[in-house]
Order: structure tokens, then C-alpha cells, then sequence
């Protein structure tokens, strides 16, 4: 049998193809991003990057609906927006298998919150698998389809972020065709209004058991004991692996399906053992469903409600509660020096909050690239919520501040991806109780990508390339909606951008800018680059302001006092440097 290496999400899709998936759907965010991605690769699926999750939710769920196999991949916060099919669907006894895949980032690693999705699932009545290395995940993947249409129901395949992006051996198998069953309107099925929805909530509560039953003697549930019937682990997903790296002599119980546990199993196991302790991430799910069982464990008393469980969260946990002997376990020193994040050289997001910096107003920020904006280093927006947040949240600071007797300006930021993806009913509702004493003003940073999970295409991309087939013009479309006060700008043009912001800062209502460079990464942008003179430069750190990677302070030969300096083979020319020098120090190579 032929062997890859691969990380969890390539091996979920590979899962998918060999399960005889038909279409999938995803919004990127780490760190489910790969998954999709790796999905394009194979030509019998369908799939899709949607301008959001619920759309994506609802893509795949209409190819379910029809009786093919499908898939939702999202992060954790994704099921945020895509609660609302999600909630209803449910319901629906399922025709074609559906998996809806979600990577939790328990520490944090690259999202705003932690969320415990299985919180989610539970709520939602799905059952849910959860992977610990990428062989579990293709076969999970697997696995999941076939009880989705084995129990008609919706299931939750869900991934730690290190599960997703670690890489393990995966055995790999043909595609097996599993034809669409097709769609057939049968006595209300997907039809979800009373007196259809009473009957089904009977049924979903009905099938929740059965896969409890099915789930008692499930190979996916391993049992390891040992001779000493003093304490059983129970570790789930990654957690396992992260444990076994103790080499304990101790019995652990690995639930591969985390909701529902099998109750019976765990009563009969608690007859043997005199301590139970769960190990789980963020919140108690397992420790609670055994307790309200009557299941007597100990769980979060030990182990921490948020962040990862290391190897040595682990035993420091085990520690405490008096399972191993020795020395607390330190934390793991990280030997490489730290890099904190900040745009990348060329990003056209610099010189935008370069501006509204220096003009001391207040500035409403949203999630993308662009959120790297509120760093001490470059400061230049001063909140950061969700996504499309931001429009909302300048109109009610906005009214607050006219009741309040406050006439300063609020300025919002939002890229294009995060427009498309929840930004326009923002901008839509701008427009309801307009007063002419507004002042809010709403910068779109329009790069042609979704840069910040990988550059992936959004629905203005095809006006930049020929590759990408949606080429919706933000500028129209606010125009459209009612909006008389749009203006496109150049922001690498530093004086005209500058001018721009201070004069819709200055006058009443609603004024939108609309900034056009593109993604210096995503599209590889590289013009002549620029050097300074540092017998003009009179070291006065403007430009090192700007935060641009290139640009840093060195001796010169000859010269008492540290200059400005750039390196040539990191810049890429975008010359915002060179416009905000105030001596003219800093000067573009000729071309060569």
C-alpha cells in the first residue's frame, strides 16, 4: 500500500476524494486554510473558496440535499456565521453524507478568541469525531461520511490546530464513486416549519442516542489499561499523543467520537477505576456529560480552561493531582529569536495607517492583514472585533458621539475580502437614519486578495488577473446601494492619500475611500529599489516610522551619528519611504 506524508488537513481531503466527496465549500482561515486548497488538486470534487461560511455552509449543504457527499471546512470562529443554516439543518434527516470539518485554535496561535466548538456541536445535536494525527483524519473523514448517511445526520469532524498543520505517515487507498442518491421531495423532509420541525427534534434526539449506543463499542475508542486500577485517563484527539509522550504506566481511554460518550461504557469502566480524570481542552465537555451521568472525574479542577495541553501541561497537571511523582515539568523555551509580526515590505496597507496615525483620529479596525495595524509599533487603529464589525460599530460610536456633544471624526477600516464577506449589509445600513451631521469615514483597502490567510481569491480579484472569475467593482456596487461620496485613491501616492483622509475627516457625513495597490506578496510586486544618502540623511526616523522591513538605522563609515538604511533585497520600491523623507534622503536605483 503506497505511504505520504501529509498534514492533517491534506489527509482530510484525501479522505474526502477517497470517500467519494463531491463538493466542497470553505471560507480561509487558519487553521483549516490547506484543506481546501489541497481539495482543488483533485478533479472528481468540486470546490470552492465562498465569500463566507455560511454561504459556504449552505453550498455544501445543497449538494447534500441532493445526496452527494460533501464537506464545510471553517475555523472556529467560522461556525459564528454559519450558525444559522447550521442550526436548522440539523434537523433535516441528511441525505448525502455531510461533514462539516472545523479547526479550533485552543493558545489562540492566530484568531481573536478560543471557541469550543464541540460546545457547538452539542448545542446543535451533531455527533463529533475528533482526529489526533493525520491517519485519524483521513479515516475519520471517512468514517464520518458514512455514519452522516448511516444516521442521517450532519457530523463534526474536528481538528486541534496542530493536527491540522502537523505532518504523519498516511496509508493511502483508491476513490470509491458513491453516486448522488438524488433529490426527491419526501412528506416535509427538508422543509423546516412547524408541525415538519416537531417531528423532527423527536427525530434528532432519537438518533443522538443511537450513535450513543454505537459509540459504546466503536473501534474508534481505544482502551490501553495496565494491571493498576487506581486512575484512568481519558484523552482525547491530539491530547492522546501528547500524553503517551509521558510513557505513563497508566490506563487511558481515547474516545475518537467525543459527543456523544458512550455512558454505558464509562459506568462500567468507573467500576473498575477509583479515580477518572479527563483531559481535555478549553471547556469541560466530556468531564460534563459524565457528570451529569453521575460518573464521578475530575477534569478542570486540574488541567486549564484555556490554551493548548502540551506534554508538560500534561504532567504538571497529573503533578497536582498526585497521579506522577517528581519535579514540575518546565515550559518549552523557544530557542529562535521572536519576530513580531508586521506588513510585509511593499504591503500598500502601510502608508493608510502611516496617515491616520500621525492624524491622532479615531480609528475602527476590522480582521485581515490589516489588524496588525493595532501593534504598538505601528498603531494606527485602535480596535479589532470581527469580521465586518467595524462598519456597525462606527455608526453607533459615530451617533454616540453627536448625542454626547462630541464633533471629532471616527474613520473605519475594512479590506476587501472582509467587505464582501460581512462588510456590505454594514454598508447598506449606513444608510438608514442618515444625518446630515455625520461624520464617519470608511477606508476600503482594496488589495484583489484575502491576503492574510494566503492570498486567496475574493470577488474583486479578477479585475487584477485573468485567473479568478468574479470581478465585482466595490466602487459600483456602494454607488448602487445609495452612496454619492466614493473616491478611489492611490495610497502610494502619500501626498493625494494624506489630502484625501484629512479632507472627509474634516466634512460632515459619510465619505468612502477606496485604496487600489494590490497585494505586494500575493502578486509579487517589485519595482527598482529605493537607498538613502546618508550624507543628506539627517537621521530623524521617519521613515523608520513607517515600519517598513527594509528600512533600519546603521553606522556609516565616516559618519559619527547612525543613518537610515535600507536593504536592497528586501524592498520592492513602493517609495513611501522616499515621500515622507522630509530632506530628500532617500532616492530609487536606476534600472539596470
Amino acid at each position: 500500500m503506497q505511504k505520504r506524508v501529509m498534514t492533517g488537513n491534506e489527509a482530510i481531503a484525501r479522505g474526502f476524494w477517497e470517500a467519494g466527496g463531491m463538493v466542497a465549500a470553505s471560507y480561509p482561515g487558519s487553521p483549516t486554510v490547506e484543506l481546501m486548497e489541497a481539495l482543488f488538486e483533485y478533479d472528481d470534487i468540486y470546490s470552492e473558496f465562498s465569500v463566507n461560511e455560511k454561504v459556504a455552509l449552505e453550498v455544501a449543504i445543497g449538494a447534500s440535499f441532493y445526496g452527494a457527499r460533501a464537506m464545510a471546512s471553517m475555523k472556529h470562529v467560522g461556525i459564528n456565521i454559519a450558525m444559522d443554516p447550521l442550526m436548522t439543518f440539523t434537523q433535516i434527516k441528511t441525505n448525502g453524507g455531510f461533514l462539516l470539518m472545523v479547526g479550533d485554535d485552543a493558545g489562540m496561535s492566530s484568531s481573536q478568541n478560543e471557541q469550543d466548538s464541540r460546545v457547538l456541536a452539542q448545542f446543535a445535536n451533531m455527533f463529533v469525531l475528533n482526529p489526533g494525527n493525520s491517519q485519524e483524519a483521513k479515516d475519520y473523514t471517512k468514517l464520518g461520511l458514512a455514519l452522516s448517511e448511516e444516521y442521517n445526520t450532519p457530523a463534526m469532524l474536528l481538528m486541534a490546530s496542530r493536527a491540522c498543520h502537523s505532518r504523519s505517515i498516511v496509508e493511502l487507498e483508491d476513490r470509491v464513486e458513491v453516486p448522488a442518491k438524488g433529490f426527491s421531495y419526501d412528506d416535509g423532509r427538508y422543509t423546516m416549519l412547524p408541525p415538519f420541525t416537531i417531528k423532527a427534534q423527536q427525530a434528532m434526539k432519537d438518533r443522538i442516542a443511537r450513535l450513543e449506543e454505537y459509540a459504546y463499542g466503536a473501534e474508534i475508542n481505544h482502551l490501553e489499561e495496565v494491571d493498576d486500577k487506581e486512575v484512568l485517563l481519558i484523552a482525547p484527539g491530539m491530547i492522546y499523543d501528547n500524553l503517551k509522550e509521558l510513557d505513563l504506566k497508566v490506563s487511558i481511554y481515547k474516545p475518537g467520537m467525543v459527543f456523544p460518550i458512550s455512558i454505558k461504557k464509562m459506568e462500567e469502566l468507573s467500576k473498575k477505576y477509583k479515580r477518572i480524570i479527563v483531559i481535555e481542552e478549553l471547556m469541560p465537555i466530556i468531564e460534563n456529560q459524565l457528570k451529569l451521568a453521575g460518573i464521578p472525574c475530575e477534569g478542570k479542577e486540574i488541567f486549564s480552561f484555556t490554551g493548548e495541553l502540551l506534554t508538560e501541561d500534561i504532567f504538571n497537571g497529573l503533578l497536582k493531582a498526585g497521579v506522577v511523582q517528581g519535579d514540575k515539568m518546565p515550559g518549552r523555551e523557544n530557542p529562535v529569536v521572536p519576530r513580531p509580526p508586521m506588513f510585509c515590505a511593499g504591503c500598500p496597507h502601510r502608508p493608510v495607517f502611516d496617515v491616520l496615525k500621525k492624524a491622532k483620529v479615531t480609528v475602527i479596525g476590522d480582521i485581515g492583514c490589516y489588524t496588525l495595524s493595532v501593534l504598538p509599533d505601528i498603531a494606527g487603529s485602535h480596535t479589532s472585533l470581527s469580521m465586518g464589525a467595524t462598519v456597525g460599530i462606527t455608526k453607533g460610536m459615530a451617533k454616540a458621539k453627536r448625542l454626547s456633544g462630541d464633533d471629532s471624526p471616527t474613520v473605519s477600516v475594512i479590506g476587501d475580502g472582509t467587505f464582501f464577506h460581512s462588510g456590505m449589509t454594514g454598508f447598506l445600513n449606513l444608510l438608514h437614519n442618515v444625518d446630515e451631521e455625520d461624520n464617519m469615514t470608511f477606508l476600503i483597502l482594496n488589495n484583489s486578495a484575502t491576503s492574510m490567510t494566503g492570498g486567496q481569491a475574493n470577488a474583486s480579484s479578477g479585475l487584477y488577473n485573468n485567473v479568478d472569475d468574479i470581478q465585482v467593482h466595490i466602487e459600483e456596487l456602494l454607488k448602487v446601494m445609495g452612496h454619492d461620496k466614493v473616491q478611489l485613491v492611490d495610497q502610494f501616492d502619500y501626498k493625494s492619500l494624506k489630502e484625501a483622509i484629512a479632507k472627509a475627516t474634516k466634512e460632515k457625513g459619510i465619505n468612502i475611500i477606496i485604496t487600489t495597490r494590490p497585494c505586494a506578496l500575493k502578486y509579487k510586486i517589485k519595482e527598482p529599489n529605493f537607498y538613502v544618502d546618508p550624507e543628506i540623511c539627517i537621521a530623524c526616523r521617519t521613515c523608520v516610522k513607517t515600519n517598513c522591513p527594509p528600512i533600519h538605522m546603521k553606522k556609516y563609515e565616516g559618519i559619527d551619528k547612525e543613518k537610515s538604511s535600507i536593504d536592497p533585497d528586501m524592498c520592492v520600491g513602493c517609495s513611501v519611504c522616499s515621500q515622507v523623507c522630509p530632506v530628500g534622503a532617500i532616492k530609487r536605483r536606476e534600472e539596470k
